[in-house]
């Protein structure tokens, strides 16, 4: 029987790790290298990360802000009734699914540990954390590595749809992959203490360079790694 084929080799991981490491300081010689300044803690982070999905960042933002003004702080929005959260949450889109999503995890929250306050998570070991968030109904591996990435600078690597572009047409990540086997795999190869770089700058490549459509090979500063980009040249 051979390797499964989501399971690298020595040789191969070293491989990969070589080139992520060089993507990495790329990227950062071309964007900057970021600072994780976030304001928010776990569970702020874990309300906005549900409020940014299938929406802009400034969306999501609005909402969150508009979320925080309606309600004085997070066991009001627990006691309320989805129509009102989402009512509040309205320019996020999408308002009546994620205010059902909102009140779920905080009831989960609240029920499992005793009070709305995740700054466990800051320092729980790193798959506990994550089982912990994945187990919160409507969360998956995305939402649990940005509250751990955000909030906790945590050494996680979520992945976005950008990345995920990226990541496949350069061969880090097979097509066939799930989002969880995607998750798994980058984070064997992102190098140390880059965690927040890489996703912060493969998420500026991927608006700026290479787009879903019509991506600007030409003037990637990837293109030696990518398969995709060169046969498109």
């Amino acid at each position: 029987m051979g390797m499964k084929p989501y399971i690298l080799s020595p040789s191969d991981l070293a491989e990969k790790r070589r080139l992520v490491r060089y993507i990495t300081q790329n990227l950062e010689a071309t964007y900057g290298v970021p600072i994780n300044d976030s304001p928010f803690d776990p569970l702020d982070e874990l309300i906005l990360t549900i409020l940014s999905q299938a929406t802009t960042d400034t969306n999501s933002r609005r909402a969150f802000e508009k979320l925080k003004q309606r309600f004085p702080d997070w066991e009001s929005a627990r006691r309320a009734h989805p129509s009102s959260i989402a009512v509040a949450i309205k320019s996020g889109g999408l308002a009546n699914a994620k205010s059902v999503a909102i009140k779920n995890a905080l009831n989960e929250i609240k029920t499992r540990r005793g009070e709305l306050d995740l700054s466990f998570l800051q320092t729980a070991p790193i798959e506990d954390a994550r089982k912990f968030l994945t187990s919160l109904a409507g969360v998956g591996p995305k939402t649990a590595a940005c509250v751990l990435l955000f909030a906790c600078n945590r050494e996680i690597f979520p992945m976005d749809t950008h990345i995920l572009r990226i990541t496949r047409r350069i061969g880090l990540v097979p097509e066939k992959f799930s989002d969880y086997q995607s998750h798994e795999r980058m984070e064997k190869l992102v190098p140390p203490k880059k965690h927040y770089s890489l996703h912060v700058n493969l998420i500026r490549h991927g608006r700026q360079i290479c787009r879903p459509q019509n991506p600007k090979c030409d003037k990637c500063s990837l293109i030696e790694h990518c398969d995709y980009g060169r046969s498109r040249l």
